[in-house]
């Protein structure tokens, strides 16, 4: 039987940390991806190459490290010995950087993202395990034409609906509405579905600034504004229930629309989508009369990926891509 192999990225966070000797805290991303893999128990037909690329927490990770990233998954999956990639990195802000590899490659081969809740040194680490079953995810071939995938506490994601659901336990992850895609369970990956459409976009010039305006009672206009002051180059509008926003922020929102500026409205809510349900000031019917457009049952943080993504694509029509025929 051929020997698999599969190219482990590291890119720091809490799944590389050590606490700190004057603190006592953590400080993510010291350890190297060579050292943790060491313990991982990887089986003996499969080939790990380590490439510890960055050493950061996550929340320090930027668009060009994810770029550079981009970059090396398609380098390492173009080659024929390459049965898929892992990607390690801080889970903080793992579902957004998974989501955004996930519309900017396009391979048959699996990408696996993992992380870990606790370091590698504490007790209970999920380091290790969440590893191991990255690793053995990205060897099976019913993962193939999926696009990218989230592993976590023995479930596979994909990258689309995952969400941070737990600040620190080890089952941090989950797609809400949707569940997960398979398991992995004394070494073998089951998968049990797979989306119909993985979508592909080509990015043609640099990335867009987006800003998340998050509306709540009583939201006045003031950050709505402060966006267009600075000229950026669209909004991401998380609005509640079926996609409402205060009357207040209404005015400012139309300013945006005609200066130029992208604006997208979702749901607070954890499931189902925006929808023109009601007629009042700040509806999503009263929105879409202004000109902004309907994310759907995207939130905030997928949809602000997909806006760049689409708007660096210089996709023709940015509706299109939230609202496909």
């Amino acid at each position: 039987m051929k020997r698999k192999k599969v190219v482990l990225i590291a890119t720091g966070g809490t799944i590389a940390s050590k606490k700190k000797e004057d603190t006592g805290l953590l400080e993510s991303g010291v350890i190297t991806g060579e050292e943790i893999v060491q313990y991982c128990d990887i089986p003996a037909d499969i080939n790990v190459e380590v490439e510890s690329m960055l050493q950061k927490a996550s929340m320090h990770l930027t668009f060009d490290d994810l770029l550079t990233l981009k970059e090396r998954i398609d380098l390492y999956l173009r080659k024929d010995d390459v049965s898929g990639v892992v990607v390690t990195q801080g889970t903080d802000t793992l579902e957004e950087s998974s989501y955004f590899i996930n519309l900017i490659t396009n391979h048959k081969k699996p990408i696996v993202f993992t992380g870990s809740q606790r370091s590698p040194g504490e007790v209970g680490t999920d380091a290790f395990i969440n590893i191991k079953h990255a690793i053995l995810a990205a060897c099976s071939e019913d993962l193939y034409h999926v696009g990218v995938v989230v592993v976590f506490n023995e479930r596979i994601f994909h990258s689309r609906y995952v969400k941070k659901e737990h600040a620190s336990n080890v089952q941090g992850f989950n797609s809400f509405g949707f569940g997960y895609l398979g398991i992995i369970d004394n070494e073998a990956v089951y998968i049990f579905q797979k989306p119909l459409v993985n979508e592909f976009y080509e990015l043609k010039s640099s990335l867009p600034e987006v800003d998340i305006i998050k509306c709540y009672m009583g939201a006045d206009d003031k950050y709505v504004r402060a966006a267009r002051e600075a000229n950026v180059d669209g909004i991401v509008l998380e609005g509640v229930g079926r996609g409402q926003v205060t009357p207040a922020m209404m005015g400012e929102i139309k300013q945006c629309i005609q200066a130029g500026i992208i604006v997208v409205i979702t749901t607070s809510a954890v499931e189902g989508e925006v929808y023109t349900t009601y007629d009042y000031e700040g509806s999503a019917f009263d929105l879409k009369k202004a000109g902004v457009i309907l994310g759907r049952d995207y939130d905030s943080k997928k949809a602000r990926m997909k806006l760049m993504v689409g708007l660096a694509s210089n996709h023709p029509n940015i509706s299109e891509i939230f609202n496909p025929l």
